[in-house]
């Protein structure tokens, strides 16, 4: 999801809350601690220079038992990160603590905003050799000359 999406969204809701994929609630009592902007620029395996940017926000589980992030103020600090900070409109990046700290894409499913889990992956398989994914065929559809096939009880096996 886009900054641009978020703010779309922000002023339909009456509160703002996040769910993990495993349909795992964030405390309604988090505090939003950082909105930003991160700018990565590294080579891959294949040799490859790449520039990304993503707005990040992290999510803290405080103690505050009364806190409670609005949708207003919550599109207030961004309103106040895209002025003070030049921040992009770029995909959102979550950070939100687990075992350690962790990454999470975001969606929205129409009620909640749904911390998505991220994934590793080579941007440069052709370059590394990784064969692409092989198609599945089911072996009973596999044509093959009935002489040479085994059958139970034939010997050839």
């Amino acid at each position: 999801m886009k900054l641009s999406e978020i703010k779309g969204i922000l002023p339909t809701l009456e509160n703002v809350e996040f769910q993990l994929e495993n349909g795992t609630l964030v405390p309604e009592h988090f505090h939003l601690t950082e909105v930003g902007q991160i700018n990565k620029k590294f080579i891959d395996c294949g040799g490859v220079i790449r520039d990304e940017k993503a707005v990040n926000f992290q999510l803290w589980n405080a103690d505050d038992y009364e806190h409670r992030l609005k949708p207003g103020k919550l599109l207030h600090i961004i309103s106040l990160s895209e002025e003070k900070l030049g921040i992009e409109d770029a995909e959102i990046e979550v950070e939100y603590q687990s075992d350690t700290i962790g990454k999470y894409d975001l969606e929205f499913n129409g009620k909640v905003f749904i911390l998505k889990s991220k994934r590793t992956a080579c941007l440069a398989q052709d370059a590394c050799g990784i064969p692409s994914e092989k198609q599945k065929k089911n072996l009973s559809e596999l044509a093959g000359n009935q002489n040479t096939s085994c059958t139970p009880g034939g010997g050839c096996c």
